[in-house]
């Protein structure tokens, strides 16, 4: 079964950090474009980040300065290192697997950051 489940969400104070993890099963990611998203409820999905399947990354701006993203091709994994985060982090975090015609997405990890 193919599957993107993501993990490491959780309550963390501002200014602290998470590390959000996607593990894909049933399929290598290696090939993939792999993307980070996050959603507020009522509002639009919105891209975090890129990754190739060369290891270029892009990452929006609104973040650039905190977040960094990575992936680890032998433990078919994503991550997203999140620091200095704050309250408007505050979302459901989601992983995205894309190549060709084929696309992948996790359930998703809450993040909340409140004091």
């Amino acid at each position: 079964q193919v599957q993107l489940v993501e993990s490491g969400g959780g309550l963390v104070q501002p200014g602290g950090s998470l590390r959000l993890s996607c593990v894909g099963s049933g399929f290598s990611l290696g090939p993939y474009l792999m993307r980070w998203y996050r959603q507020v409820p009522g509002r639009e999905r919105e891209w975090v980040s890129f990754i190739t399947a060369s290891g270029t990354t892009e990452t929006a701006t609104s973040v650039r300065d905190r977040f960094a993203i990575s992936r680890d091709n032998a433990k078919n994994t994503l991550y997203l290192q999140m620091n200095s985060l704050k309250p408007e982090d505050t979302a459901i975090y989601y992983c995205n697997a894309r190549f060709r015609e084929t696309e992948y997405w996790g359930q998703g990890t809450q993040v909340t950051v409140s004091s």
